[in-house]
């Protein structure tokens, strides 16, 4: 199947979607080619097959390491490490883990606006309990982790209240986009199982750290650190995205063709032929979506401001902007539908979204703000099961569990919740390709008219 691509046209001298003026999209065409299929072709970039080598060798390093770290260890042993005070403790977080992210999907799923009000009011709440727990540490490392803790409690906080007029959108349409993709409630059981295998990586991931806590003699501990957390981020971002190009392809086949499809096929897509570009898009996406996020920051908080401590943020959000277009998440909808590589799916999607005046939509799409505000949940219910019970056993590991079971927690729910996040991006992403749809009902239209109706105020103002 050939892929769809846009015109050199819709770039736009290289205009982002964020300064798009409001246009009503009007498709020109039919979007769906009459031999239109959902079983694409396979279209592995160079760079999606380089990332797939490095993902496996990185995997292969990374269990070296860990038998590595565990011997050497277990032989350099101080007195005062005690094995079960330390493993117990976060064994059993990455169990609560687990099943806090099971239920916090099922919610998110059966009750979508119910779940963005929960996560809201919940996640600072965890949070600020977090940062009490580190501050009955009692040493000065305790107290710097609770502030830092406390800070993010607040600025969730802030956050919340800064969104508040975006809400019913954001209702709105991760109620729609979940309701209209009608992915199979089986693939709660491959939810599972993908769950099931980021708790192994975080059981050996763990004794590897262990082995780095028990010896304090090792000139090279920070180093080691590093390079565990670096493959806990890259290794929980595939498999939280191996999840979300399965969900995606399964939610556009329902947008496009009204085709339920089925579960095991698409995950076995997403592990086999689009697995390399998944190993890209979990390595390139997060940095991404983190430099936009920045650059959309300093642009509020400059305001327009010429002033020279803000002189850099128009050529940051430049910059970020260019990212955006050549790495995104939502380009895995078209990996997963039409098999593209990661590359081209991502400027194809932005070029679609460039078309049809969506940029200011996706600036007030709260779908990834909300799975990071549960994701912090996750991680908050895991920090309290393991602080209080080394705190109890073994006060001198307290701060090293606490923190290392809030990260396990976090990773483990985003996993989880790649399901709504998708169906989300898919809603989104047929939307660009045929505003018509039927089955995407009259939401979006609605938001970009009155997002219209914002900007001539303002132009008026």
């Amino acid at each position: 199947m050939e892929n769809r691509r846009i015109s050199n046209g819709a770039r736009s001298n290289q205009v982002t979607p964020t300064h798009v003026v409001f246009q009503v999209p009007t498709p020109t065409a039919s979007p769906i080619p009459p031999n239109f299929t959902m079983t694409p072709p396979p279209a592995t970039s160079f760079m999606a097959n380089a990332a797939k080598f490095l993902f496996f060798i990185h995997l292969l390093i990374f269990t070296i390491l860990v038998i590595f770290l565990s011997v050497h260890g277990s032989v350099h042993r101080t007195h005062a490490f005690h094995p079960a005070d330390w493993y117990l403790p976060i064994l059993a977080s990455i169990a609560t883990s687990y099943l806090a992210s099971i239920f916090f999907l099922s919610f998110s799923i059966r009750r979508p606006s119910l779940s963005i009000k929960t996560s809201i009011r919940l996640s600072p709440l965890l949070t600020c309990g977090v940062a009490v727990l580190l501050l009955s540490g009692g040493t000065g490392s305790s107290l710097g982790f609770a502030i830092i803790f406390l800070a993010i409690a607040v600025t969730q906080a802030l956050y919340a209240c800064w969104i508040t007029p975006r809400l019913p959108y954001a209702y709105e349409i991760l109620s729609i986009a979940v309701a209209n993709t009608k992915v199979p409630v089986g693939t709660l059981s491959y939810i599972s199982l993908s769950l099931l295998v980021g708790s192994i990586y975080a059981i050996l991931w763990i004794i590897g750290v262990g082995g780095v806590v028990e010896d304090k003699e090792s000139q090279f501990g920070p180093l080691y650190m590093i390079a565990l957390l670096l493959s806990l981020s890259w290794t929980m971002h595939v498999i939280k995205y191996v999840v979300h190009v399965a969900i995606a392809s399964l939610a556009h086949a329902q947008l496009i063709l009204g085709d339920n499809g089925s579960v095991g096929p698409a995950f076995r897509q997403a592990m086999t032929w689009a697995f390399g570009d998944v190993c890209l898009g979990a390595a390139v996406a997060p940095v991404v979506g983190a430099t936009r996020g920045a650059a959309r920051a300093m642009d509020v908080l400059a305001g327009g401001s010429d002033e020279f401590l803000f002189s850099c943020t128009s050529c940051f959000s430049g910059v970020a902007d260019q990212m955006v277009g050549r790495g995104n998440r939502w380009g895995l909808v078209h990996v997963a539908a039409y098999g593209k590589s990661f590359g081209t799916a991502s400027r194809d999607v932005w070029e679609m979204f460039i078309k049809q005046g969506m940029g200011r939509l996706l600036d007030n799409d709260l779908t990834g703000p909300i799975c990071f505000l549960w994701g912090t949940t996750g991680g908050s219910v895991a920090a309290l099961t393991a602080g209080p019970w080394v705190l109890l056993v073994n006060k001198e590991y307290f701060i090293a569990a606490t923190i290392y079971s809030f990260l396990i927690g976090y990773f483990m729910t985003r996993v989880a919740m790649a399901w709504p996040q998708a169906c989300v991006a898919a809603f989104h992403v047929v939307f660009a390709e045929d505003p018509l749809n039927q089955q995407l009902g009259s939401c979006i239209h609605e938001r970009l008219r009155e997002l219209g109706r914002e900007d001539q105020t303002h132009t008026n103002i």
